[in-house]
């Protein structure tokens, strides 16, 4: 029994190095999943792309210093909202276009933002389909030395040998669903985060839109009127425009001191 079962794990030490050539292939793409699946936990965040608190500060900014600000305020910050938003008022500026179109390039811009996010995620989906396909390629060559090794021998190949090609059939068909399998549970996980993201950031930047097309409407009646009234109630537009400020006066940072 000790001969036979050393001459089996032989045989499967030689299974092992000829499936050298599926390591090549498998390893990196399992590297590639583990880096993927790192990158997008620490991109693909609520807390980064969706801060509870940028859109009030959006809002008071557009309030004090106008829209065409937002820029150089909000430019680098990865949230969602912020993005959609100071791209769409770049666009209507360059365009000279209304409010209506402001909420259509925002809407593409948040699309656009969705699209670059998922590009990312889809590496994890191309490993996961492709390793199977790579085990599925190491389990057919296992399988043709197999009955090769039985057409040679006449039905009665050695044991060491048949052994060896039928590991060669399972090893690769192993770790191709070992790479696969969570290269796929991170394709689905993080493609479901990021639709519900951009999801709730158009509807966020569509309340927030609104605020500062109010804005923008009581801050230029106001800039056409040369006298009001002291004892003139005050609008619910020009409350909002308080609410929005008052709101956000301890989380703005100071715009290079004008206040």
């Amino acid at each position: 029994m000790q001969p036979r079962r050393r001459k089996l794990l032989v045989a499967v030490m030689a299974a092992i190095r000829r499936t050298t050539l599926w390591w090549l292939i498998l390893l990196p793409m399992s590297v590639a999943v583990v880096y993927l699946t790192i990158d997008l936990c620490l991109s693909i965040r609520k807390k980064r792309l969706m801060p509870s608190e940028l859109p009030a500060m959006l809002a008071a900014h557009a309030a004090q210093y106008g829209t065409t600000s937002l820029a150089d305020r909000f430019a680098r910050r990865p949230a969602l909202v912020s993005r959609a938003v100071i791209r769409a008022f770049q666009r209507s500026q360059q365009l000279h276009s209304g409010p209506a179109s402001v909420r259509q390039f925002a809407a593409e811009s948040l699309q656009e933002i969705g699209q670059n996010l998922l590009r990312t995620a889809e590496w994890c989906q191309i490993i996961g389909s492709v390793a199977p396909m790579v085990g599925l390629f190491g389990t057919v060559l296992g399988m043709i030395q197999a009955f090769n090794l039985l057409g040679i021998a006449d039905g009665q190949p050695a044991y060491d040998q048949l052994a060896g090609a039928i590991s060669v059939a399972l090893v690769t068909t192993f770790w191709g669903l070992m790479v696969a399998i969570p290269a796929l549970v991170c394709y689905s996980v993080f493609r479901s985060r990021i639709e519900a993201y951009v999801g709730e950031a158009a509807v966020e930047t569509d309340v927030l839109l609104g605020q500062i097309f109010r804005i923008q409407a009581v801050a230029k009646t106001a800039s056409t009127s040369e006298k009001i009234a002291a004892d003139k109630p005050l609008t619910d537009d020009t409350e909002l425009i308080r609410e929005v400020l008052y709101m956000t006066e301890a989380q703005r940072v100071p715009e290079g001191g004008r206040r």
